[in-house]
């Protein structure tokens, strides 16, 4: 064990730069892959929205984030086929208890069936229904899942795609509060 960090104290330069390669590498597809997302003011678009208690609402994003004045809120894209979605769905709950999120089922069905999902699933969420990925497409995004954040000014901000820790979506929402 002590051969080990004295290897890693003596060559931590080159663990650095790979650490560095990862990381340009990560943020290079990142950037590949929200590349279609547009910069600027979040377009708005109409959709069918499902709420918690199952009950049906058709409104804008405009008008849904009205209800949130002055802070930024999230906005993350799933599917119900998606393995990954799924594993985000604690994470994107927990998050919806302390900050407004707004999620888009992508290809999911129409609204009865998004609706069984999030009833089965148990999953709390104001869901817009995107079942030939319109909203999906108006927002840039070609892949499940995907994060972003409309901040207060009504900018599309942090985008993100593929999976995306708790934390990481926290952090997301807290920057665009301040930044």
């Amino acid at each position: 064990m002590k051969r080990l960090f004295a290897a890693l104290r003596r060559d931590w330069k080159s663990h650095l730069g790979t650490l560095l390669m990862v990381l340009v590498i990560f943020a290079g597809a990142q950037a590949w892959q929200t590349r279609h997302v547009p910069s600027g003011l979040a377009p708005d678009f109409a959709l069918t929205l499902i709420q918690p208690d199952g009950s049906h609402t058709d409104t804008t994003l405009a008008t849904w984030r009205t209800a949130h004045p002055g802070q930024p809120v999230a906005l993350h894209v799933w599917a119900d086929w998606c393995p990954i979605c799924r594993t985000e769905e604690h994470s994107v709950t927990r998050l919806s208890r302390d900050h407004p999120v707004l999620t888009v089922a992508m290809q999911s069905g129409p609204a009865d069936k998004v609706r069984k999902v999030l009833v089965q699933r148990q999953l709390p969420w104001a869901t817009a229904v995107d079942p030939r990925s319109e909203i999906a497409r108006a927002l840039g995004v070609a892949s499940v899942p995907a994060f972003m954040v409309v901040d207060a000014h009504g900018r599309l901000r942090t985008p993100t795609a593929g999976y995306t820790s708790e934390l990481g979506m926290r952090l997301r929402l807290l920057w665009a509060r301040f930044f």
